[in-house]
């Protein structure tokens, strides 16, 4: 194969002109751009968004914006390669900071989009979907699929914060992005799935012959469950690295279809150097501080803090103290499309 493609000046300018003219261009001068040689050239940098500088910011934006002014008042955090205002963190993920305050509600809509909510501060919030009224606490991870009308509300004294998490960039780029609004749902008058129907792993509920589940059966995922789960394989599987993955009870599939969500424990003193994966991804941390190598950049983080690394990165972690971690990654779109890649460091 040849490494030495022809350029874009070597060319007769008439000929040039001519292409213009009819609105073709030669791939070879630009084939490299696209197809690199042995690995892709991302444009994705790695990112870290301090929740200590975040939280004021977000504290002042409650100020001089009303909810009824933003729908959703919300920060962006931008990939540092695409710069500030990028509604991407990395090429497929679109993360930005929420703030609800005592009393307000979000209104309802619906959107291509899917979008999961890490909560990060507060009580007292909930997302209602499809008539479901979600709790939000510190740590819940809240699923609102692309396609499910979706709201929220506070009914706590203190600011709620979450993260938003959505697949936003590829329905931007398949020109397929779109939302409408509704009137608030009526909620029903019950506990969500979690709490009932998916109370235990590893039971769902008996249903009549042919009777399938919904595609999204449970919502939320409660971060006291998660994080007892965490320390309980720490304690018995030995090792000081514990990963879980969030995953429909009913399929065991991943919570959608192109974003996945993976719970970490890193113990106090714990390295770990996971393989280059040609997912991107993003990292938010629930508690602990640490530190994380994200190709040549040390990344130092505390609690709430976020951070994100590109395709292929060479990737190292290290704890300082007992350290929980929610990892946001498009694996479960790689896959889809047959492409999905590790390899050794």
């Amino acid at each position: 194969m040849s490494t030495q493609l022809g350029t874009l000046e070597e060319l007769p300018q008439d000929y040039r002109d001519d292409m213009a003219a009819a609105g073709v261009a030669p791939l070879w001068p630009m084939m490299r751009n696209v197809l690199p040689h042995g690995a892709p050239r991302p444009v994705t940098k790695p990112g870290h968004w301090e929740f200590a500088a975040l939280r004021p910011l977000l504290m002042r934006a409650g100020e001089l914006t009303p909810v009824e002014k933003a729908e959703r008042r919300v920060l962006v955090l931008s990939d540092p390669g695409r710069g500030t205002g990028a509604m991407q963190a990395t090429s497929s993920i679109y993360l930005g900071m929420q703030l609800l305050l005592p009393g307000e509600t979000a209104p309802a809509h619906v959107h291509t989009p899917s979008a999961v909510r890490i909560i990060v501060e507060g009580k007292g919030g909930y997302t209602v979907v499809d008539g479901e009224k979600l709790p939000m606490e510190e740590g819940d991870l809240v699923l609102t699929p692309g396609g499910e009308w979706h709201d929220h509300g506070h009914e706590g004294t203190e600011p709620v914060i979450w993260l938003d998490a959505l697949d936003l960039p590829l329905f931007v780029y398949l020109e397929g992005s779109y939302a409408e609004e509704g009137p608030l749902q009526a909620q029903r008058n019950r506990p969500d799935a979690s709490q009932v129907e998916y109370l235990a792993s590893g039971l769902a509920p008996s249903r009549k012959h042919g009777a399938g589940a919904r595609r999204y059966p449970m919502m939320r995922y409660p971060w006291t469950r998660t994080k007892e789960a965490l320390r309980e394989l720490v304690k018995y599987n030995g090792g000081d690295v514990a990963e879980l993955d969030y995953v429909n009870p009913e399929t065991g599939a991943d919570v959608l279809p192109t974003m996945g969500f993976t719970a970490m424990m890193l113990t106090k003193g714990a390295k770990e150097e996971p393989p280059l994966r040609s997912s991107s991804a993003a990292f938010h941390v629930i508690g602990g501080k640490g530190r994380t190598i994200v190709n040549d950049r040390v990344i130092e983080w505390g609690p709430k803090d976020t951070f994100t690394a590109p395709v292929f990165a060479k990737i190292t972690h290290q704890a300082d103290e007992d350290a929980y971690i929610i990892r946001v990654h498009d694996r479960p779109l790689q896959e889809k499309l047959g492409y999905y890649e590790e390899r050794s460091r």
